[in-house]
This record gives structure tokens, C-alpha cells and sequence, in this order.
């Protein structure tokens, strides 16, 4: 394979597949929703199958955003 000839290649796909598996978490973390804690639960133990992963995604991006405090 690819990897086996360069390790540093090889690196980049793991990374690149565990940030690919970890995006629904990213996506509800950096948006704020109201469920994130949900979303992180439902994407690291059922992201594995392809529903799971889904549900995670579809979960981070339709829900509602928490409301950010007003600064006086």
C-alpha cells in the first residue's frame, strides 16, 4: 500500500479519517448547538455505522444554537 512506504503518509489518512469520523462533534462544538453533549455521545459510540453518523451530523447542523450572553 501507499501508507506502508511512507509512514508520514500514512499519518495523514489516520488523521484525516479520524477527523473525517469526528466532523458531526465539530461541527455541533463550533456552532454551539443546544444538544452538542448529544451529538459527541451519539457520534463516538454509533458514528461507526453509517446512520449513526448521520443522525450525529444531521443533529449538529438542524438544531437550535444556544443563545450567547449579552455583554453590558
Amino acid at each position: 500500500m501507499i501508507a506502508d512506504s511512507n509512514p508520514v503518509l500514512g499519518l495523514i489518512l489516520i488523521m484525516f479519517v479520524i477527523g473525517m469520523y469526528l466532523l458531526p462533534t465539530f461541527v455541533a462544538l463550533d456552532r454551539n448547538v443546544v444538544n452538542k453533549w448529544s451529538v459527541v455521545i451519539v457520534n463516538v459510540f454509533l458514528g461507526w455505522t453509517l446512520i449513526g453518523w448521520v443522525v450525529a451530523l444531521a443533529m449538529s447542523v438542524r438544531t437550535q444554537r444556544e443563545p450567547k450572553p449579552e455583554l453590558r
